[in-house]
């Protein structure tokens, strides 16, 4: 009489192994491709911009790309991954700055429009009393409104400029690196329109607080975002001073 004999199959076991190995693999990729982004993102979108334009940054041109400018862009992709701070809210993006939120109206007006017509963006609302970049753009808190003398210092959200939409407040900024001086920047507060043009761009660290300091000389405007395009590494700042009529 033939005997028979059961062998319990392995193969849903091994099934499960491919799985978990591929999972890790596929986890691993993840977290690897965001920690070296920014150094992509810096070569792709905003090198060749540097290069072409006088842009003051506290990287030299010579040494745009060094050990310490990777381990700089290393550091902050990191760091940005596991600190779950929430950067839709204008408050968090200085650190060393003390928010000064505002309890009332600045001099009546509550928002305001900006226009940037090189970048294609017509009336995007400017906020003074709230913080959420989601919604609007934000005149941050204890800064000037134009077109008071001062500097309005106007936070608003940049991405990767493939997604760029200039009336979705989550990408509004992605595109401002290809702003040059000169350009021009249109507020309109009240229903009367104020003309700025741009008179230098530069790039700060986030601990640098020097970009709310208040100069009543003139009216100015100073846009701020976050570069390399995708990344919270370094703050891009434009800065506009009204043209006389």
């Amino acid at each position: 009489m033939a005997k028979y004999y059961y062998r319990k199959s392995s193969l849903n076991f091994k099934k499960i192994i491919k799985f978990i190995s591929l999972l890790i693999l596929t986890t691993g990729f993840i977290i690897a491709a965001y920690v070296f982004f920014p150094l992509i993102s810096y070569q792709i979108y905003f090198a060749s911009t540097f290069s072409a334009q006088e842009i003051t940054a506290p990287i030299p041109k010579a040494t745009v790309l060094n050990n310490a400018t990777v381990a700089s862009l290393l550091d902050s992709a990191s760091s940005s991954f596991f600190s779950g701070i929430d950067y839709s809210n204008a408050e968090n993006w200085f650190p060393n700055v003390k928010f000064q939120k505002q309890t009332q109206k600045i001099q009546n007006v509550e928002t305001y429009s900006l226009s940037i017509p090189k970048l294609g963006i017509e009336n995007a609302i400017v906020s003074t009393i709230d913080t959420d970049l989601e919604k609007h753009l934000v005149n941050y808190g204890g800064t000037a409104v134009p077109p008071n003398k001062g500097t309005a210092v106007i936070f608003g959200h940049s991405t990767l400029p493939q997604l760029y939409d200039p009336t979705n407040y989550k990408t509004i900024f992605a595109n401002v690196h290809k702003l040059k001086i000169g350009d021009q920047i249109q507020t309109n507060v009240s229903n009367i329109s104020f003309s700025y043009k741009i008179v230098s761009i530069f790039i700060v660290d986030p601990s640098d607080v020097s970009i709310v300091e208040q100069s009543y000389d003139d009216s100015y405007l100073a846009l701020v975002t976050c570069t390399p395009p995708g990344t919270i590494w370094k703050r891009l700042i434009i800065k506009a001073k009204m043209e006389k009529i």
